[in-house]
Parts: C-alpha cells; structure tokens; sequence
C-alpha cells in the first residue's frame, strides 16, 4: 500500500489508502494538519513539500494547476488535500508557513 513519510515530524510513517488524499490519510492516523479552507482545494494552507517520490503521486487537480499557473504551488509541492497516490512512497515535509504551533517538528 502507497506510504508517505513526513520527514520533518520525526519521520512520521502513513499509510495512504488507494484514492484517499494525504489529508484524509493524515487525519485518519490523528496528525494535525494545516487545512484553512476545509480540505475544499481554496487555498494552498494544506501543501506539502515534496522530496522524493514525486512520480508516485496522481494527476495535478484543476485546484493545483491554478495555484502553479499562479506561482503560489511550487512544481516540489502539492495540496494534501487534493494529492493522492498511485503506489510506492513519497517523502515530504511540512513548509515553515504552514507550522502549527503546538505540534513538535524535527529538522
């Protein structure tokens, strides 16, 4: 099963069920997550910064493609709330803009 691995919350391993997003998969295993519009694709609050794996991700959202043509969703990020995977496992981490203040987060 897809697995994606948040580096900087001490490595936190989750497993991403086919066609649910990293949001739902992130909720589901009791992570706080920044998420200001809901998980509706309105904002960029939720992203996440991608450093390997990227080729196990699905298709861009119409909410991605318009944050990218924007300039306000980098080609190493995505939206937790839209991404899914398609098998394998990514990493990432949780840009300094998004930082809740009350979780703990490893370098």
């Amino acid at each position: 099963m897809p697995k994606l691995k948040v580096q900087n919350l001490a490595n936190l391993e989750v497993t991403v069920p086919e066609g649910q997003t990293l949001l739902k998969a992130l909720q589901a295993r009791g992570t706080d997550w920044m998420h200001a519009c809901g998980a509706k694709g309105r904002c960029t609050t939720c992203r996440i910064i991608v450093l390997q794996g990227m080729e196990h991700t699905g298709p861009l959202t119409a909410p991605e493609i318009r944050y990218r043509d924007k300039g306000r969703l980098k080609d190493n990020e995505r939206l937790t709330c839209q991404c899914t995977l398609t098998g394998g496992e990514i990493i990432g981490k949780v840009p300094e803009q998004t930082k809740l203040p009350h979780m703990k987060y490893s370098s």
